[in-house]
């Protein structure tokens, strides 16, 4: 019995955010003081950093488990299954629903009970829950349903990575223009079939770096809302990452009894550019290599990092050929990777 990926599914809003939309933000440093430079110096560097030049929000009238409905749905008919034979349905988030305009974040009932309850499935057996893992969470709700499948637990299970980040960013903070809103989706099941994943890899490392990303009070000193933001240490993130990340995937590889001649594509989290140029280079340079040319897709130049989602939705991508020069052939192997608040680190080795 193999454990394969039967069929997926995105959503990407509509609302295009442009980095020329954030010329009026008045930025400020984490102490409240003003930047040095002025704003277009600003995004001209931001660009220069992550590659990002344009990021996706949601509607005003949506939420998270909304556009994870929706992914939901295009990978269910991609893999033509009955939804009352769903075993599990996870969800990976980090904030949950967060209405526009609203303080608060809604997490009960669960993402995956509201996305159950959207499908309308009947069936009280499709046991429904969240992963909060961080940006990796899609990943590790896959481990998840590979080891519930593996151990005769389930045979069918709808993995969902699902985040609104637009309704929990600090406006004066100029991290806020990296994070983005979306949502993938894929169907995993036993199948006689050859392929599926051959390996995965997790990791927590949590002392200091449990600190590197956390909620935190607006940059804006001066407002005395007690409303709390997303905030990292992007420069802790970036030496954690390209120390760890590489090491992580090689390990990964080296489990599932392939070399590194035999890997056609590495899908790494979309978190900053030049972050995972470097991850990428570092893991090839472990097996004394050289980065092949266009072995890593890359969407976040148009889609921003939209955490938990950027891995499944740039998969489903690059199977719908949505990616120009990027496709999969039967019998590729690819690797999957991300890291995230915790620090997280997780990787699976896949034949498609």
């Amino acid at each position: 019995m193999n454990i394969k990926i039967t069929g997926t599914g995105s959503y990407i809003p509509n609302v295009i955010t442009k980095n020329a939309d954030f010329h009026l933000h008045q930025f400020k440093n984490l102490d409240g003081s003003d930047f040095p430079n002025s704003n277009e110096e600003t995004i001209k560097k931001f660009k220069a950093i992550t590659g990002i030049e344009e990021r996706r929000y949601i509607d005003d009238s949506l939420n998270t488990s909304d556009i994870a409905f929706m992914a939901a749905q295009k990978a269910i008919a991609s893999a033509n299954v009955d939804i009352e034979t769903l075993d599990y349905i996870i969800v990976a988030t980090n904030y949950g629903d967060v209405k526009k305009g609203s303080i608060q974040s809604d997490t009960v009932p669960s993402m995956a009970t509201r996305v159950k309850a959207k499908l309308r499935i009947k069936n009280p057996k499709c046991v429904c829950y969240d992963v909060l893992f961080g940006c990796p969470g899609w990943i590790e709700g896959m481990i998840q349903a590979q080891a519930f499948i593996k151990c005769g637990m389930a045979k069918k299970c709808l993995v969902i990575g699902a985040e609104s980040l637009s309704r929990v960013v600090d406006k004066h903070d100029r991290d806020s223009m990296i994070f983005s809103d979306g949502a993938g989706a894929a169907i995993l099941e036993a199948s006689e079939e050859t392929g599926g994943i051959l390996a995965h890899e997790t990791a927590t490392h949590s002392l200091s770096e449990s600190e590197y990303i956390y909620f935190g009070k607006s940059n804006n000193q001066e407002s005395e809302s007690d409303t709390r933001f997303i905030k990292m240490n992007g420069r802790k993130i970036y030496e954690f990452a390209l120390i760890n990340v590489p090491n992580a995937m090689k390990s990964c590889l080296e489990q599932s009894g392939k070399g590194i001649d035999d890997l056609k594509k590495v899908f790494i989290h979309q978190a900053n550019e030049k972050m995972d140029e470097a991850i990428i280079k570092r893991f090839y340079k472990l097996f004394d290599k050289k980065t092949p040319e266009g072995v890593m897709p890359m969407s976040i130049k148009e889609l921003g990092n939209s955490s938990v989602a950027t891995v499944p939705t740039l998969l489903d991508l690059v199977i719908n050929k949505q990616i120009d020069n990027q496709e999969l052939q039967k019998g590729d192997i690819i690797l999957l990777a991300s890291v995230g608040a915790g620090m997280n680190i997780n990787a699976i080795v896949y034949e498609y």
